[in-house]
């Protein structure tokens, strides 16, 4: 898809994004959106898509590194619980506790009892979510391994993409087909009528971000509001330049 092509397309879906972050406000409804998928899948491009046009007081991305040595001693949840919106708020989760049924099952970071313990208290958690009130939305972004391989080989090439890359990445390319299986396990267990998940190809990003964003904005209640008019009269007398008259200087324009 061609990149004017794609922008055309996302300019009135991000419109209606803010009159999503405007019925936010008005109402105190609360969206947290979690974006789950395989490394290089999108997750971050399409949260971008959606936060840069919105106001970061009231919609930001949540991406949390490895969980320190305190976390590991917390109730697997806890450090998540206080990234949730508080009202009017949209959140965005790249990643989410979905890691246990993911990485770190395939990778063998937590043992088989703590996987079956987290698939068996993840849907009483998320329903705990649901019954507060929270509108919850799931979706996991699918790609094939060939395409996968050359998104690798791109960051690779690509320095200001390198740092996307990590040994576990590298080691993690051999367990596709692992990781389909844990996917289908985690699926299996958390797909339910109050929190589905929703499956979105990505071996095309951006076909991909707009499938996600026309989707959710479906899903999220009417959120029409009435546009608001706001006056923008002339300014009185001739504008003023900037100036600075103490020892502070602005720097030299680039060349």
């Amino acid at each position: 898809m061609k990149t004017k092509d794609y922008e055309k397309a996302l300019e009135p879906l991000q419109v209606e994004l803010n009159q999503v972050a405007r019925w936010l406000h008005h109402t105190g409804k609360r969206v947290l959106v979690i974006v789950e998928g395989r490394d290089t899948a999108g997750k971050g491009g399409v949260i971008n898509a959606i936060t840069s046009c919105l106001p970061p007081r009231q919609c930001r991305g949540v991406a949390l590194s490895k969980p320190s040595d305190v976390e590991k001693t917390q109730w697997y949840f806890q450090r998540y619980v206080e990234h949730l919106p508080s009202a009017g708020e949209l959140v965005l989760f790249d990643r989410s506790w979905y890691n246990r049924a993911g990485v770190e099952k395939v990778m063998g970071f937590c043992t088989e009892q703590q996987v079956a313990q987290f698939l068996k208290q993840v849907p009483i958690f998320e329903k705990m979510l649901v019954d507060e009130g929270i509108l919850l939305f799931k979706y996991w972004l699918s790609v094939d391994q060939q395409e996968q391989e050359e998104r690798f080989a791109e960051r690779v090439k690509d320095p200001t993409k390198r740092w996307k890359l990590s040994p576990i990445d590298i080691e993690a390319r051999e367990k596709y087909v692992e990781y389909g299986k844990a996917r289908d396990e985690m699926f299996a267990t958390t797909h339910n009528k109050y929190a589905p998940w929703t499956v979105v190809d990505f071996n095309s990003q951006k076909r991909g971000r707009l499938t996600m964003i026309q989707d959710l904005l479906k899903r999220i209640p009417d959120h029409q509001l009435p546009d608001v008019k706001m006056e923008f009269p002339p300014l009185k007398g001739k504008p003023s330049k900037e100036k600075f008259t103490g020892a502070v200087k602005p720097i030299k324009s680039a060349s």
